[in-house]
């Protein structure tokens, strides 16, 4: 069974301490210290409260696996995903529509009779 991309981990090989701060980090694609920064100020706003939600959280989610990016590119990618799918697939159909236009100019040009391009290939050969 293939981990989930899509799924909030505990990032064991980035954390400090239990691997929240830096699992909320990769989830969101904030950088951690802001994230870190932010549950520090957090912890004395609220009386510990965040504290108690932090420790709660390293013993419900589970570990991020090893290799569950192919690249920073594919990281990224998931992070925009997680954020906003709609957006993503929004992004996703434009490109095909994008490839399919291209791909259906390069169809007309080759299946037009278009001598000048006819000519072009006879001189190569």
């Amino acid at each position: 069974m293939s981990a989930s991309r899509t799924k909030f981990y505990l990032d064991k090989q980035n954390s400090k301490w239990l691997g929240v701060c830096s699992g909320i980090a990769d989830y969101t694609g904030i950088d951690v210290t802001w994230v870190r920064v932010g549950t520090a100020l957090l912890t004395f706003a609220t009386s510990g409260w965040t504290l108690l939600a932090y420790i709660v959280i390293a013993c419900v989610a589970e570990k991020k696996p090893l290799g569950l990016y192919d690249s920073a590119e594919d990281a990224k990618f998931w992070q925009g995903v997680r954020t906003n799918p709609t957006r993503s697939t929004a992004e996703v159909r434009s490109k095909f529509r994008d490839i399919d236009r291209r791909l259906a100019d390069i169809e007309v040009m080759y299946t037009s009779r278009n001598s000048r391009l006819a000519d072009e290939i006879d001189s190569l050969r």
